[in-house]
């Protein structure tokens, strides 16, 4: 009984030392967080798996949860490296390195930058009385967090506040876009700069908005309309001046075959009486 025990024990305390032995795989990061600077440089995010839960088999990067597929390979190192060309909003996101083992075994590191901001057009137009519509777009980590149109004007950039009468802000996801209404000429032409703003920085973008007047489109139908009725007043002109003689002409040239021809029929005429005596 006291043997049994005893090796009882024994076992116990040998799985709790093996529990107690054992360490969860560890990954080191360096740097755990990029973050822009005043420059963008390149730089290189590297990983270390210390402990891993079983052999390696390959790796692979990921970008906001996408494998990055150049770097899939079947290295069986504990080291990982990716190289960054510049740190902006195009090469910013969570990159992830991934081992292959037995589970998986990940970690993240996070690369911020300021915004990027574009849009579609550089230049809108509307016409007088219209709505105008202007849009921007931004990309990159972290997620922009506000959102300013402003005008730009002689004195400087003047905000534009949401709800007003005359404008209108809405945002949705990543996308802003400012509506004027109704649009005028002397009042609303100008550059527009839609402002994005996240934790690292602001960005801004312009776009120049044309107002045209409200018969603007009728212009060019117009213009062929009258081209139209100048060509025919040539033409009108030049049959009233034609020369009398030039009629006349045309008259004889046309009458002549006809003399002729009743000429030849009279003597065919007479040929036949001659031969019927």
């Amino acid at each position: 009984m006291g043997t049994r025990t005893t090796a009882s024990l024994g076992i116990l305390m040998l799985l709790v030392y093996s529990a107690g032995a054992y360490t969860d795989p560890i990954i080191v990061m360096d740097p755990s967080v990029v973050e822009a600077g005043e420059t963008s440089t390149e730089t290189t995010l590297r990983c270390n798996l210390t402990n891993p839960p079983s052999s390696i088999t390959g790796h692979v990067w990921k970008k906001d949860g996408v494998n990055i597929s150049s770097t899939l390979d079947e290295d069986t190192s504990t080291i990982m490296e990716y190289k960054l060309t510049a740190v902006d909003a195009k090469h910013s996101g969570e990159y992830s390195c991934c081992y292959f083992t037995t589970p998986p075994v990940n970690s993240t590191i996070l690369v911020k930058a300021p915004p990027g901001v574009s849009s579609d057009k550089k230049s809108e137009h509307g016409n007088e009385g219209d709505v105008g519509v202007l849009t921007c777009k931004s990309s990159g980590y972290p997620p922009v967090e506000n959102w300013v149109w402003s005008r730009n004007t002689n004195a400087g950039d003047e905000v534009i506040f949401n709800g007003t009468k005359k404008f209108q802000i809405k945002i949705a996801g990543n996308k802003t876009e400012l509506r004027i209404y109704p649009l005028s000429i002397e009042e609303d032409e100008g550059d527009y700069s839609c402002n994005a703003t996240n934790e690292i920085g602001t960005r801004a973008e312009t776009v120049h908005l044309r107002v045209r007047g409200r018969f603007a489109a009728l212009w060019p139908f117009l213009g062929i309309v009258a081209e139209v009725i100048v060509l025919v007043a040539i033409i009108f002109i030049y049959e009233k001046r034609r020369k009398p003689d030039e009629i006349s002409d045309d008259d004889e040239q046309g009458s002549a075959p006809l003399k002729s021809n009743a000429s030849m029929n009279h003597k065919d005429k007479n040929v036949r009486q001659r031969n019927s005596n």
